[in-house]
């Protein structure tokens, strides 16, 4: 349920935009209108692939450490996986979920968060700019440019410290 609510969200939202940008032209006020989060948005739809990136950003964590904050969604119809992220052009430790069935998506940070890329020895600093590496099985890669922040206001819970659910083959008790 909380899927299809959140999909009829962005259903809105999509069709509030394109209702308000009819016949207004390329240079309509609605169409210079920013997007609400720092986060960079991008996809892979060759070849049969579908995959969105939705508000991605990297927050510098304390230690040097960089965590990676976004969403990655498959629409398309056959599965895809998460192989890897590199921040700048180094790998991070990912822990979580890596599959991407279609319509299930892959969470960094946040309370429904399902997976985590960390990088340590991060040297940049909050405001500037880093590319993102994101490499999948079937869809390839992509880069994008991505804002970098610091650990407050919405990020201040962004913490280098793995608190993922991980996978785990056999179910475990919880206290």
């Amino acid at each position: 349920a909380l899927m299809r609510r959140t999909i009829s969200a962005i259903a809105i939202a999509v069709l509030a935009v394109s209702l308000s940008g009819c016949g207004a032209g390329n240079n309509a006020s609605t169409r210079q209108v920013k997007q609400v989060t720092d986060g960079v948005e991008g996809a892979i739809n060759k070849d049969g692939n579908d995959i969105k990136i939705l508000n991605l950003l990297v927050v510098a964590a304390g230690g040097g450490n960089a965590v990676l904050v976004g969403t990655i969604i498959n629409t398309a119809d056959v599965e895809d996986k998460l192989l890897g992220v590199a921040i700048n052009g180094t790998t991070t430790s990912y822990t979580g979920t890596n599959t991407l069935p279609k319509n299930t998506p892959i969470i960094f940070e946040g309370d429904r968060a399902n997976a985590k890329a960390v990088l340590a020895g991060f040297g940049g600093s909050p405001g500037s700019n880093v590319k993102v590496g994101l490499f999948f099985a079937k869809a390839g890669a992509i880069t994008l440019t991505a804002i970098v922040r610091d650990t407050r206001d919405d990020y201040a819970g962004v913490t280098a410290a793995v608190d993922v659910p991980m996978v785990s083959p056999s179910p475990t008790p919880t206290k």
